[in-house]
Parts: C-alpha cells; structure tokens; sequence
C-alpha cells in the first residue's frame, strides 16, 4: 500500500516573479516556478503578479493560500519536481479549453 506523505508548509520567501522558497516541517525546501502551473479557475488569476504576491500560509491547512481560493496540497509542493511536468500539461489543456 502507497503511503501518503503527510508534510506540512513552516514558510516561504518570494525568491523571484512567480518563485518562492517554500520550507517544511521535515526541514526540506523546495524553490518553485509556479508560472508553468498557473492555468484553470483558481490559478490563471496568479498570472497577476500583484495577486500572486498575496501568497499567505495558512495556519490551519499548513499549506500556501491565495485570497482567490487557490491554493497547493503540501506534499505536491514538498515533492515538486515529482509533479511540475503533470502540472504544467494541466495548466496548458485549462488554457486550450478556454480559447475554443
């Protein structure tokens, strides 16, 4: 049976446009780029780089949250590199429905 990481977000730092370094109770960081998955409802409204910076850690869910409602599972941020590409695919189909 696959286990399901139980992680939780401690802080972040905006490092760049669209990057923050984001830090783990299992003392790991990750940098990411989140532009590459910014794509569908929730998330084509953080291509706005004032909204984006409004990037919160919420208390109670221990992940990153945004005042839209958009927010990541933290052990899809601690693991990152392990979903980017699948990310970023989604991010793109999102864009290719709402120009059809």
């Amino acid at each position: 049976m696959a286990q399901h990481l139980i992680t939780k977000v401690t802080g972040f730092e905006v490092v760049g446009d669209y990057v923050l370094r984001v830090r783990f109770d299992d003392q790991t960081v990750q940098v990411i780029n989140f532009l590459p998955a910014l794509g569908g409802e929730f998330f084509s409204p953080l291509k706005d780089k004032r909204l984006f910076a409004e990037v919160r850690l919420d208390p109670e869910s221990h992940t990153l949250v945004w005042p839209n409602g958009a927010d990541f599972d933290p052990a899809t941020l601690h693991d990152w590199p392990k979903f980017a590409a699948e990310l970023e695919t989604q991010a793109r189909n999102w864009q290719l429905a709402n120009t059809k």
